[in-house]
């Protein structure tokens, strides 16, 4: 059968796999679907304001099979009723972004932040990390003007005067850096512990425990490929966005990944608890369809496979 991998270079493990051919050499009949060429979806419930795709595609033909994302897509699809399944998790990215605003912005806190325009690549982790910071200070969605801005191009709002305030990640932040005093409002750190995490439906779990397998052992044999050389991988990131006409630094995509866990690792109840609490506090603020378990999503051999393989590299 075709095993369908779903990848974009947002999770960067999966986007590098996908140029390295370690996949290919365990898992001949694969099909690479880049989910920035899918067409997108409106949400499918009026309740849910965060968008469904990545859930959509992994349930519809020609989408895919196995997926990375951030921390919030698998909470989405959980809630619109999908029957998603936890492969595994990286260790905690607490240093690829934060919460900033412009130095000379007047803005001191969160706290702060009621009636602004906080620019976030909505229903990504920074929906997420949004939301906890405003939970800390005693705010609620309602109390801010949420936009919903590209990972990269939200750097140009923010020193535009667009947005007051912006979720940023790197390597996007380090163009901002470079030019504009900027003030953190919330560290990553402290607040959530930020992982990827890859996720599948169950049906492909029960089904295709072999091929499941593979894409873990390849995973954790590319991961480590980018650990001992990570500028070699950066080129891969740099490639891409000139080959979509845009221009990128070496430089500032090697600091990026150097400063990201890789490997995965099985799921964890402090990972789960995390999960848990995003899921009710979208809830509460109006954000998902439905009230759901993430617990639901978790398959025991799964997680002692991904440990297994971790272990081995």
């Amino acid at each position: 059968m075709t095993v369908r991998v779903g990848y974009f270079p947002h999770n960067n493990s999966l986007f590098v796999l996908r140029h390295t051919g370690i996949l290919e050499r365990r898992l001949p009949d694969i099909e690479w679907v880049d989910l920035r060429e899918l067409p997108s979806k409106p949400s499918v419930d009026p309740v849910n304001a965060l968008p469904t795709l990545h859930s959509d595609w992994l349930f519809d033909d020609g989408g895919y099979d196995v997926i990375g994302t951030g921390f919030t897509p698998p909470i989405t699809g959980l809630a619109h009723g999908r029957d998603v399944v936890y492969i595994g998790i990286s260790g905690p990215r607490v240093e690829n972004g934060r919460l900033v605003v412009k130095a000379d912005s007047g803005i001191e806190s969160a706290a702060d932040l009621r009636g602004k325009r906080v620019g976030i690549a909505h229903g990504s982790w920074q929906t997420t990390l949004l939301l906890f910071a405003l939970d800390r200070v005693g705010l609620t969605w309602s109390d801010i003007v949420p936009v919903d801005t590209d990972v990269r191009e939200g750097g140009a709002e923010l020193v535009g005067g667009a947005i007051d305030a912006w979720v940023g990640a790197y390597p996007g932040l380090t163009e901002i850096e470079a030019d504009t005093e900027l003030r953190t409002l919330v560290e990553t750190e402290g607040l959530f512990s930020h992982p990827s995490l890859w996720f599948t439906r169950r049906d492909f779990a029960e089904n295709n425990p072999e091929q499941l397998r593979a894409i873990i052992e390849a995973l954790q044999e590319s991961d480590e490929r980018i650990e001992r050389n990570p500028r070699a991988a950066a080129q891969y990131f740099v490639d891409d966005v000139e080959r979509r006409g845009g221009t990128a630094s070496l430089d500032a995509w090697e600091a990026a990944l150097r400063g990201r866990p890789f490997g995965i690792n099985p799921v964890t109840d402090e990972f789960l608890d995390e999960q848990q609490r995003a899921a009710d506090l979208l809830l509460s603020n109006g954000l998902l369809a439905r009230p759901i378990q993430v617990r639901d999503a978790v398959v025991p051999w799964i997680g002692e496979f991904v440990g297994t393989a971790r272990s081995t590299v």
